[in-house]
């Protein structure tokens, strides 16, 4: 059987280039705040929640579900432990910490920034001599990202808008002293803090974090490039087959977390598992947009369950894991949505872990979130 969770909400996506940007129903009011910049000019951005203390997952009908497990877990990598941390749990002091500890660089790259913390940590750490580079999208998000953008100029920090190769820069990655790299599913926008399900994982894996670091050098310049995986990397464009692999790949289990689903192969896998009899349980927005893909996952055997708008968990994450618990186990987490924008046309990043403990924590979180929806009807 193969079990889909979504949210009833309004959508905001990078896939739907011509929608109108709208706030979800559910998020929290936006707070101006002025950040001043010594002898610089004013710029005002929203004042984030900062660090979000652990919540219940929230039912279709709004009553709270289970608590998920709010402990970062670390897991083997060629570099060393790397770091899971759950939104809206954890907050966001594992990226401002990442930003005031860096000593000699911080690459950013990313679709939103709207949280005047990390433009203020940003704008500390240039000051106190590290070589803090910046790039911000500007095919979809130009606006959302113009304040912090003025503010990163009047700070001297280096920041460029994206690269005009790919549709959307959706991307969401933070390089440190190129010895980590933190791998996002969310944006910078506190407004989302609170409400949004979402993750990092920490990459310390050297191979990752230079292939990350190589690609973020060439967009940086404008010049093209064609992005190494590292060792476990998935980069958009092309990262369609990669996620079709992973769900294709599953024997018993699938748990997949997404705010879209409009693509055909990833539609497909999916329903090519339920055929053969895996177990999927899938998190992900609901909206009239998906509704029949909705429908062609129900009659293939998928049971839909959904969250309301005004629930106040949003599924924001993008994550797959397959077969937890198994000697086959592996996860995926980044920045794809399940849009052929996203996989075929945007640039985007993800990260494959293989048997990590990071999985099963994975697992654990998607099934609480599943566990407080209500089930969706095919027409």
């Amino acid at each position: 059987m193969l079990i889909v969770c979504a949210m009833l909400s309004k959508v905001r996506t990078a896939s739907h280039r011509g929608a109108s940007r709208v706030t979800r129903l559910a998020a929290l009011p936006l707070t101006a705040l002025v950040v001043a910049l010594t002898g610089c000019a004013v710029s005002t951005l929203p004042q984030p929640s900062g660090g979000a203390p652990a919540t219940a997952a929230t039912s279709g009908s709004g009553t709270p579900g289970p608590a998920v497990a709010s402990t970062p877990t670390p897991t083997g990598a060629a570099g060393g432990e790397d770091t899971l941390v759950v939104e809206p749990d954890q907050g966001m002091g594992a990226v401002y910490q990442a930003m005031a500890g860096a000593q000699h660089s911080i690459h950013l790259v990313m679709y939103e920034l709207e949280d005047s913390t990390a433009v203020s940590d940003l704008i500390q750490a240039e000051r106190r001599g590290v070589a803090v580079r910046v790039i911000l999208d500007q095919a979809y998000a130009k606006s959302e990202n113009q304040s912090a953008y003025a503010a990163l100029v009047a700070g001297d920090v280096d920041v460029h808008w994206s690269s005009t190769q790919v549709d959307i820069t959706h991307q969401k990655t933070l390089i440190v002293d190129a010895r980590e790299a933190l791998i996002m599913t969310g944006n910078l926008t506190p407004q989302y803090y609170a409400s949004d399900r979402d993750f990092v994982v920490e990459d310390t894996d050297p191979v990752d974090v230079a292939a990350i670091g190589a690609v973020f050098d060439a967009y940086f310049a404008n010049t093209p490039v064609v992005p190494s995986s590292g060792d476990d990397l998935v980069w958009s464009p092309g990262s369609e087959p990669a996620l079709a692999l992973i769900i294709q790949g599953a024997r018993k289990q699938l748990l997949v977390e997404n705010e879209e689903v409009s693509d055909p192969e990833i539609v497909s896998a999916l329903e090519a598992a339920a055929a053969r009899g895996v177990d999927v349980e899938v998190c992900m927005t609901d909206s009239s947009s998906w509704n029949s893909e909705f429908d062609a996952l129900v009659h293939a055997g998928v049971r839909v369950v959904t969250y309301t708008a005004d629930a106040s968990l949003y599924i924001h994450a993008k994550v797959i894991v397959a077969d937890p618990g198994t000697g086959a186990e592996k996860a995926f987490v980044g920045s794809e949505n399940f849009s052929s924008t996203s996989l075929d046309r945007n640039r985007e990043l993800g990260i494959v872990l293989e048997g990590s403990a990071i999985d099963s924590h994975l697992a654990t979180v998607v099934e609480g979130d599943i566990s407080g929806a209500t089930a969706w009807s095919a027409s």
